[in-house]
């Protein structure tokens, strides 16, 4: 069976101290370098979410402001 165009899974494996590695396929599709920040979201029922990298920021953005004072 043929994925659909732009869907991809793997796996990966939970260390001891609860880390997990990207594989390098995610990590270049995505943009994903050492050192960036990636934000975790959960749900109970329906598991993690990695929103896709920037998001923390526009998140962060969006609840704090830019620092502009609302009119």
């Amino acid at each position: 069976m043929a994925r659909p165009k732009g869907k991809h899974a793997w796996t990966a494996t939970v260390g001891e101290k609860g880390q997990i590695v990207i594989p390098k396929q995610a990590r270049e599709i995505f943009g994903i370098a050492m050192g960036d920040t990636l934000l975790l979201l959960g749900d109970e029922e329906r598991g993690l979410y990695i929103p896709p990298k920037g998001a923390f920021d526009e998140l962060f953005n969006t609840v704090i402001g830019n620092g502009e004072e609302a009119q």
